[in-house]
């Protein structure tokens, strides 16, 4: 299992540096049994929910999205955003998939700066908006 074997690697590197990281003070510190640990990072039971997730990533030093993704899940705050819109997301997400990593880091950097396109700009301000190339798509709830 990838999330176990990746949650028991880092661990022990950190372990290597750092005692605190033995899988008993690691347990103790995430809030779960150090059998329970144990498991998890052989793979013997399926991945944690994502509460314990959230925990062991901030432990570890490692971004939650990640581990998440590991673990075959989605941040529920990402959920709820995709659960809202699925079809435009589902939609950009495939689209998406396809383009080189410098490009997507670039795209994250504008949405992150709100440098978004004048059209998009407007929408927001709109709920009866429909992006170009988005007449067919209904309203926006």
């Amino acid at each position: 299992m990838i999330f176990g074997n990746y949650a028991r690697q880092l661990r022990e590197q950190r372990l290597e540096v750092n005692r605190r990281y033995s899988i008993r003070q690691t347990a103790r510190r995430i809030g779960v049994e150090p059998a329970y640990l144990s498991k998890i990072e052989r793979g013997e039971v399926s991945p944690p929910s994502e509460e314990t997730i959230r925990r062991l990533a901030a432990d570890l030093g490692e971004d939650a999205d990640y581990m998440l993704a590991l673990a075959g899940k989605v941040a529920s705050d990402i959920r709820e955003v995709i659960i809202t819109k699925p079809i435009l997301f589902a939609e950009l997400i495939r689209g998406l998939s396809n383009i080189c990593e410098e490009e997507l880091m670039a795209l994250v950097g504008k949405v992150r700066n709100s440098e978004w396109n004048e059209d998009w700009l407007d929408c927001r301000s709109n709920p009866n908006c429909r992006p170009a190339g988005r007449e067919n798509y209904p309203v926006r709830q």
